[in-house]
């Protein structure tokens, strides 16, 4: 008789796997204020991110979301769409995928990097509603620039990895899923990569 497979994680991540909160059902009746598509679906991973915001306040007051993705991704999703809802848009920007998966109680170490996609989805949505609305820039991306177009890595980004132990240009794949898709970033991530070290 074989033993039963153990769950290896925890019970808000199991919650949010079955029971996902704020999937985007209907995306051509939704009338969003801003989107964010990252990813490929060809890679394996994916991730539409749809936001209302009040304009006068400017806090997100909708979040909705649909991924191609494993266990991981749409728990960490799951919960951003929550924790996301009646934040401001400077700081549902500064979110990181450590803190998303704080909020879960923790991921398995080889399944942390999915959790970078809901937040990338994230910032493109908001970058997208600021660029509808006219807005300048978000608190945090004075001097940010994208590296990786297909994934929307920054440079800060980049330089967070290496300070939480990218040291090698798989790593910081693994943490940003920087170069994933393309590939073409990967000269000007390693500069970056070696720079920060």
């Amino acid at each position: 008789m074989t033993e039963p497979i153990k769950w290896v994680y925890t019970e808000k991540v199991k919650e949010h796997f079955t029971n996902p909160k704020n999937i985007l059902e209907d995306e051509s009746s939704y009338d969003e204020d801003g989107k964010g598509l990252v990813g490929n679906v060809q890679c394996g991973d994916q991730m539409l991110m749809v936001i209302k915001v009040d304009s006068t306040s400017q806090v997100i007051t909708d979040c909705k979301w649909k991924t191609y993705g494993c266990a991981s991704a749409i728990a960490s999703t799951s919960i951003l769409s929550e924790h996301v809802t009646g934040m401001s848009l400077d700081d549902a920007y500064k979110l990181t995928p450590k803190d998303i998966v704080k909020d879960l109680g923790g991921l398995p170490e080889h399944k942390i990097h999915c959790s970078v996609l809901g937040d990338k989805a994230l910032r493109a949505a908001i970058d997208d509603y600021c660029k509808r609305s006219g807005i300048q820039r978000m608190a945090g991306k004075e001097d940010s620039r994208v590296i990786c177009k297909c994934m929307n890595v920054t440079n800060h980004e980049i330089e967070n990895a290496v300070k939480e132990g990218a040291s090698t240009y798989r790593k910081l794949q693994e943490q940003t899923k920087i170069g994933t898709v393309c590939g073409q970033c990967e000269e000007e991530a390693t500069r970056l990569l070696e720079e920060y070290k």
